[in-house]
């Protein structure tokens, strides 16, 4: 069994968030249906769901519900860093690993459900540089750990190759990047991102 430290992954997208602006929250994102706030919504929880994951316990309420800017209310610069400094805490435990998990409504191996998580880190914190301007300094690992869990199984059926992720997943029809593209490109083009995406 492999421990994948998240920490540096999710340090780096705490410092995206710290750094997004009050300005640029209505902005939009590579994934077509979430504004900036959406997306932050999103990730703040998407890292208390697989932080949940990482304990076994299971959340009020279930299922995470998309991501909706409106709940992000005060001090949401510091609450979502801190749930993701939670998130990588609660993925050193090896006991995370063992067994059956609940991430949102679906029951999943837990060293499944970690490489959905730090998944979900790595690209969104892609998405949320691309939207806002900032560079990205994704950790390799991580990015190698995406690489390899996107490639496991088939992409999403319906719409043609290379539209945008829809509805703010994850995932979207793939669109092409060469071979010898970077890897934070090659991941950004497997879940369904344009690398060359910017904000009209």
């Amino acid at each position: 069994m492999t421990i994948l430290d998240l920490r540096p992954a999710c340090r780096e997208l705490a410092r995206v968030v710290t750094a997004i602006g009050d300005e640029q929250l209505a902005g939009p994102t590579p994934c077509p249906a979430y504004s900036v706030a959406d997306l932050l919504d999103h990730v703040d929880g998407l890292a208390l769901a697989f932080t949940a994951a990482a304990r076994k316990e299971v959340l009020p309420g279930g299922a995470q519900p998309a991501g909706d800017g409106a709940r992000l209310g005060e001090g949401w610069r510091e609450r979502i860093s801190g749930r993701l400094a939670g998130l990588a805490e609660a993925w050193r435990s090896p006991e995370a690993y063992d067994g059956l998990t609940m991430a949102g409504p679906v029951e999943l191996p837990g060293e499944v459900a970690v490489l959905v998580a730090v998944n979900e880190v790595v690209v969104h914190g892609w998405d949320l540089t691309r939207a806002t301007g900032q560079p990205y300094d994704a950790d390799p690992a991580a990015v190698e750990a995406c690489l390899g869990f996107v490639a496991s199984f088939e992409p999403p059926e319906g719409g043609a190759a290379g539209e945008p992720a829809d509805d703010g997943g994850l995932f979207g029809p793939p669109v092409p990047v060469p071979d010898d593209a970077p890897a934070l490109d090659r991941l950004a083009g497997a879940t369904g991102r344009d690398p060359a995406w910017a904000p009209a």
